[in-house]
């Protein structure tokens, strides 16, 4: 017997409403909210294909100042720059800049809540390195 992964969930700290920071996570990542969830509901999901889902869930108290256990990695069909340019102007906000010479690394970035996230290189960049 085994458990399977069915969602990965994310705290939305009050003010911060789930369906707010659902929609950027829909936006990041272009697959949208469930169509029977609506502003305003403490639980928003985004089904992801052949991943497990984004649960957003409302909670009283806001994020720890320290780092996440726990972060996502993207890995965008467009170059890396140029996503984390279109992810700052959806409402990301930046943390850190690990990039390196070589074009390696990656950015930091952290979502309207504060969750961080890392943004690495395209597979395309990947390939051509």
């Amino acid at each position: 017997m085994r458990s399977a992964i069915r969602h990965i969930t994310v705290n939305c700290p009050h003010p911060l409403e789930p369906y707010a920071l659902a929609q950027f996570w829909s936006d990041t990542l272009g697959h949208p909210v469930h169509p029977d969830d609506q502003p305003g509901d403490d639980e928003i999901l985004i089904d992801l294909p052949h991943a497990p889902g984004l649960l957003f869930i409302r909670v009283p108290d806001p994020k720890p100042a320290t780092r996440n256990r726990l972060h996502l990695d993207l890995q965008p069909e467009l170059p890396r720059d140029e996503e984390v340019r279109r992810l700052l102007d959806l409402g990301a906000t930046f943390v850190d800049d690990q990039r390196r010479a070589d074009g390696r690394g990656w950015v930091v970035l952290a979502d309207p809540a504060g969750n961080e996230f890392c943004v690495e290189r395209s597979a395309a960049e990947r390939e051509s390195a």
